[in-house]
């Protein structure tokens, strides 16, 4: 059976995601296609040729599997709603009942493909207590093109990646102590500094830290990041994500003003500690490095790279399962309405059953 697939993605950072299981699918001989349902992402995915404009060509193309790395994905069309996520669970903050947004259930998904037991284990918990889903653990497509892993040849001026996330609160671009820091030590020489800033920052800060350019500090403007991981021998980073795709590579990573005290870490709270807590990153402290191991075979235990072609085998099995035992999806009406006004497209369709056809021998 030939199926066909639809990569949905909102912002310019999920096209790394799709990436990978667009080479898996096209691999197969399947077709797939991309949608996004914001400026950003529309941008990202521009230059290639198999992308749908109009909500209405993906109606029309009526796909059997929709891989979502969104939080909501349309219910009037049609597909196995898949979430494949656009991060890692990287515990920036709680919610009022002190559980994680990263958990929160939406409605609109009938199979959540998880990265690790971390998250298999709540989403499980979660489909007991909705039972409209099942959860099947995957890895995450975007880590693939990490491996294999290979050793960073050494060098006399070792490099350091920054990447920040975008909430004011959270986000070390808009600290100007980190800011100048950062200038002093790009300057001095002692170090090679490789930027990224999440595509949701305001483009003032953004070109301010541009201006930092030199010989030992380079800005780039992508969301690609697998190459710049590679370059990297330590991670200065907040709270963003990145962190937990970083560490994958069982590298050190420096932390400034991160929410919750983690002991695979390097935690600093004040700007003047940074290049104390980068020299310790750098030394590669075996306390350190074994508590990443502990974290990672939680987080992530899939060194293959084969994520990707999991995700594609789970789906098309699950697309033919037997889903009886599965509630409807709940009504959503408001998020629904929006979804409509947000797409302009306003219609009463809506599938709110598991979505399954049969199998062709």
């Amino acid at each position: 059976m030939k199926y066909k697939f639809l990569i949905y993605i909102s912002y310019s950072y999920a096209v790394p995601i799709g990436n990978p299981l667009e080479t898996e699918i096209i691999k197969r001989g399947f077709s797939v296609q991309w949608f996004s349902n914001i400026e950003d992402g529309k941008n990202a995915i521009a230059d290639k040729l198999n992308v749908f404009h109009d909500i209405k060509d993906v109606i029309f193309y009526k796909p059997d599997i929709v891989l979502a790395a969104t939080d909501e994905v349309p219910d009037f069309i049609t597909g196995l709603k898949v979430q494949i996520f656009h991060g890692f669970f990287a515990q920036k903050r709680p919610t009022k009942n002190n559980t994680f947004y990263h958990f929160r259930i939406r409605g609109f998904f009938d199979l959540y493909c998880t990265q690790g037991p971390s998250t298999t284990r709540e989403f499980q918990n979660q489909s007991k207590i909705h039972r409209h889903f099942e959860v099947i653990e995957t890895g995450w497509s975007k880590v693939d093109p990490l491996f294999p892993l290979q050793e960073k040849s050494k060098s006399n001026i070792p490099t350091i990646m920054i990447a920040s996330t975008f909430t004011k609160r959270l986000s070390l671009a808009f600290d100007n102590h980190v800011f100048s820091i950062i200038k002093k030590l790009s300057e001095s020489g002692a170090y090679n500094f490789i930027m990224v800033l999440h595509p949701k920052l305001p483009n003032n800060l953004i070109e301010k830290w541009k201006g930092l350019e030199n010989d030992h500090f380079k800005y780039y403007d992508t969301t690609e990041l697998v190459p710049l991981f590679k370059k990297a021998d330590v991670l200065l980073a907040d709270t963003t994500s990145a962190i937990q795709e970083f560490i994958i590579q069982e590298k050190p990573v420096v932390t400034f003003k991160h929410t919750i005290k983690q002991d695979y870490l390097i935690q600093i709270s004040e700007a003047d500690k940074i290049e104390e807590a980068l020299k310790y990153a750098l030394c590669y402290p075996s306390n350190i490095l074994n508590n990443i191991q502990r974290y990672i075979t939680n987080l992530h235990p899939y060194y293959d790279g084969k994520s990707s072609k999991r995700v594609i085998d789970a789906t098309i099995d699950f697309l033919h399962k037997d889903k009886k035992h599965l509630k409807r999806k709940p009504l959503n009406l408001i998020r629904k309405y929006k979804l409509r006004k947000q797409l302009n497209y306003f219609t009463w369709k809506s599938y709110n059953q598991p979505f399954t056809i049969n199998r062709q021998d």
